[in-house]
């Protein structure tokens, strides 16, 4: 797919390949001249798919002085007085994608086998030492034969970590491999001109971080939020041609277009007074396909991470009531045994800075996008209920018509089969909250309105839900009478917050048997 004549780089993550092939680049080399003229080193927590490969490509054309890939971008111009600027260095690209680290020595063979290309390269024969002697020896050696310090680029580093959640014996041994082969870049230091590092999250336990303490965390800085992902200017300045294009496809306006690609891909802030970002991937495969698809999911949500929010109880409420607090060390560090998921969340693109409390430095979470919501969502739905399948008569469209028509008789009806339907399970999670959430998901999959335990002057309804014609106010019991928990909504006054609502209202309570684990009682009030 073109832009006039120039390519969308669906998936090109090689910045030689994508210049020569005459795609379409946001410029960001503004960002490559700060960070080769610091004298720190540098690491990157970004979501996947967010062009950290592409941005460490860059880098990796920059220091091997391939000025001619670099024409006409900004770099260009930042570099035109520097007598020593595009001057060849050695360079040591690490690429952990594309490698099953479930098998055993997986991480060994990759290290290896990069090692011997390296060492063939520059003529050096260490073969037949450890891993960490040979990584030592190359870059004393390597140094010493071209007279320049090396460059280090390690990309996606935690991949051998994070494919092992399930695997922590295996986990740990790649974390001691790592201890004891990156620990290098600070003791060599002498041989190093350049290190940067990317990951979506931050094993603070591994070397890379314990013991490499000189490592300059850019993954929150204001000063570098922009250097992935796709700005509104560059939005507009790069991809004007494939807007106009989406417009005409889908039968809209060009402000409409754009409102729409705000919506569905825009809202990633990796600084409170960072701009909004959109996913790169995902404007891509929208130009390219012509659709507002939920592209960034193609590969699907970890399972690891919906085990451990459905095992952990977690409220996940709380992702569109903007509920989730995090401090600055939390959105940095994630030790991969912790139990709490925001760091993890946060760092995997699924949460992001919706706003900032600079007086107790509390940052609020939530998702970034249309995207993200409705598709994580509908990836938590099947661990609640594996049944509710399309075409199963239990899944979300069944339900809409009854909603949006008021059929009361068939909600419940839907309802009660639906939660017939959840396995047992042994765990002690409470029955109320359990079904609450299973309402949850399914009226917000439906694109319904959905306040749960929203706010009033009296207390908090369980769950008000509004469509086109109707408002619902739901009030969940268990072990009690659908009588007591109707009376609650009516003792609590929660209609008045819709006295003028011209919607007809349906007070709804709601009664639980949290020994039989079924909806059991159902009480409507007009």
């Amino acid at each position: 797919m073109q832009n006039g004549n120039r390519l969308l780089p669906i998936s090109v993550q090689n910045f030689e390949n994508l210049r020569k092939s005459n795609c379409i680049y946001a410029d960001k080399t503004a960002y490559v001249y700060r960070l080769v003229h610091d004298v720190a080193q540098f690491f990157l927590s970004r979501p996947r798919r967010f062009g950290k490969s592409l941005l460490l490509s860059t880098l990796k054309a920059y220091w091997e002085g391939k000025k001619e890939l670099f024409s006409g971008l900004e770099i260009e111009k930042l570099e035109a007085d520097n007598a020593e600027a595009w001057e060849p260095y050695p360079v040591f690209y690490f690429d952990f994608n594309g490698v099953n680290y479930n098998n055993e020595n997986a991480l060994e063979t990759l290290l290896s086998s990069l090692l011997t290309r390296w060492e063939e390269t520059y003529g050096i024969d260490s073969k037949n030492s450890g891993l960490e002697e040979r990584f030592q020896n190359l870059l004393i050696r390597v140094s010493q034969k071209t007279g320049k310090r090396c460059v280090v680029l390690v990309d996606e580093y935690d991949k051998p970590l994070l494919d092992l959640v399930d695997n922590p014996e295996l986990q740990e041994h790649n974390k001691a491999v790592f201890k004891g082969f990156f620990s290098n870049l600070k003791s060599y230091s002498e041989y190093i001109r350049f290190v940067f590092i990317t990951g979506v999250t931050k094993f603070h336990k591994v070397s890379i971080f314990s013991d490499l303490n000189q490592l300059n965390d850019i993954s929150l800085s204001n000063a570098y939020s922009g250097i992935c992902g796709i700005t509104f200017d560059e939005l507009c300045e790069y991809f004007s041609e494939n807007i106009k294009e989406l417009a005409d496809e889908q039968a809209m306006s060009y402000d409409e277009c754009l409102a729409k690609l705000k919506s569905q891909y825009d809202g990633y802030r990796f600084h409170p007074m960072g701009e909004g970002l959109y996913n790169p991937y995902s404007l891509l495969k929208a130009f390219y396909d012509k659709e507002f698809g939920a592209y960034w999911f193609e590969s699907g949500t970890p399972s690891f991470l919906i085990k451990q929010i459905r095992e952990n109880n977690f409220d996940v409420r709380k992702f569109t009531d903007k509920t989730i607090y995090a401090n600055e060390r939390t959105l940095k560090d994630y030790t991969g045994d912790s139990l709490d998921l925001i760091p993890l969340l946060y760092q995997s693109g699924y949460l992001t800075i919706a706003d900032y409390n600079a007086q107790r430095r509390r940052y609020t979470l939530a998702f970034p996008n249309e995207e993200v919501k409705y598709a994580f969502l509908e990836s938590l739905m099947p661990a609640y209920v594996p049944s509710a399948t399309a075409g199963s008569g239990l899944d979300i469209f069944t339900l809409e018509d009854h909603i949006e028509n008021g059929n009361l008789d068939e909600i419940r009806n839907f309802l009660t089969s639906l939660f017939a339907n959840i396995p047992y399970t042994s765990t002690d999670t409470t029955f109320e909250h359990y079904f609450q959430t299973v309402i949850y998901l399914v009226f917000t999959l439906l694109g319904q309105f959905v306040n749960c335990e929203m706010h009033t002057f009296s207390g908090r309804i369980d769950c008000s839900v509004k469509t086109q014609k109707f408002i619902y106010l739901f009030e969940f019991k268990r072990d009690e009478s659908a009588e007591m928990a109707l009376q609650h909504i009516n003792d609590k006054d929660y209609t008045l917050p819709f006295a003028a609502d011209s919607r007809k209202l349906y007070k709804i309570g709601v009664s639980f048997d949290s020994e039989k684990r079924i909806l059991a009682d159902w009480k409507v009030e007009e």
